[in-house]
């Protein structure tokens, strides 16, 4: 079960645009990330390289955490992103991100958005 300072650090890393470090940091080995009703991505390593292809498509992106709730193994995050590519097209992305937690890592993520806004 995460602490409330375990998640706010996680957070923290996520604003500071270090999304695949935030990834290496906090998930399992085994995590799964999982868009809207979208069949899961697995496992950590793939979760990394995905981010990092992402982020090389962007020239910048601003992440901002408005509200996060944590309940026992279970933690909820509304993020708005801000993802500006590389010819400054800017795509505004408001996301629920449901988590579930093993022990300080996260292993379940899924993300909830307006499918007619998606992500990268």
């Amino acid at each position: 079960m995460p602490s409330r300072a375990r998640v706010d650090e996680f957070i923290g890393v996520v604003e500071s645009g270090d999304h695949a470090g935030a990834i290496e940091r906090y998930y399992t080995q085994d995590a799964s990330m999982q868009e809207n009703a979208a069949a899961p991505r697995v496992g950590r390593d793939h979760l990394v390289a995905h981010e990092r292809s992402i982020l090389a498509r962007m020239s910048n992106i601003y992440s901002k955490a408005i509200s996060s709730v944590v309940e026992g193994d279970r933690v909820a995050i509304h993020w708005i992103f801000e993802l500006t590519d590389l010819t400054g097209k800017v795509l505004r992305v408001d996301e629920i991100a449901m988590q579930e937690w093993r022990g300080d890592r996260i292993f379940r993520e899924r993300f909830f958005y307006d499918p007619a806004r998606p992500t990268t």
